[in-house]
């Protein structure tokens, strides 16, 4: 993956499905997101719509085709935290455990100066271990830890909260 070009740019309102879709072929393994059945493209405009120039929505174009997504979203949406964002990166089936991850996150974190983000913080559940260390390679260390706040399949879960400062 790091030879191949790939080209980031801001999610238009067409490119809603492939993201949901992306997103729903996450479910079923329990590993990334706390919903357990598929969302709608309808479930998620409001999503959308509250990404911003500060806080985008990226898509991950590789040979002209979306295959991954990029979310940055504002933190507990009080204004003392306006430099602190959550990222959230997810792949489409294809290309997940090839290198496409890290080269997203280092994107992610080289445009966060210019979206005034200054703490840069992933949700993670403590067992999807490849994404952990994906986000430990880069310098996040955890920064919090939810003992059995989800439940997946009758299956109690934790979350870990990995977080890095991106501007000293």
């Amino acid at each position: 993956m790091n030879n191949l070009s790939i080209h980031i740019r801001d999610a238009v309102l067409e490119d809603l499905p492939i993201i949901v879709s992306i997103y729903n072929s996450t479910i079923e393994s329990r590993m990334v997101t706390a919903d357990t059945s598929p969302i709608t493209v309808e479930s998620r405009m409001d999503w959308f719509d509250k990404h911003n120039p500060k806080r985008p929505l990226k898509v991950v174009e590789l040979n002209n085709h979306i295959c991954a997504w990029i979310s940055f979203q504002n933190f507990y949406g009080r204004p003392a935290y306006q430099a602190t964002a959550e990222v959230s990166i997810y792949l489409s089936e294809e290309i997940r455990g090839k290198g496409l991850g890290a080269k997203i996150l280092e994107i992610a974190m080289e445009e966060c100066p210019a979206l005034q983000i200054e703490n840069l913080l992933a949700f993670i559940f403590a067992h999807n271990v490849p994404s952990i260390r994906l986000f430990e390679k880069y310098g996040f260390e955890k920064w919090g830890y939810l003992p059995g706040v989800a439940e997946l399949d009758s299956v109690k879960r934790d979350l870990v909260i990995l977080g890095r400062r991106i501007v000293e």
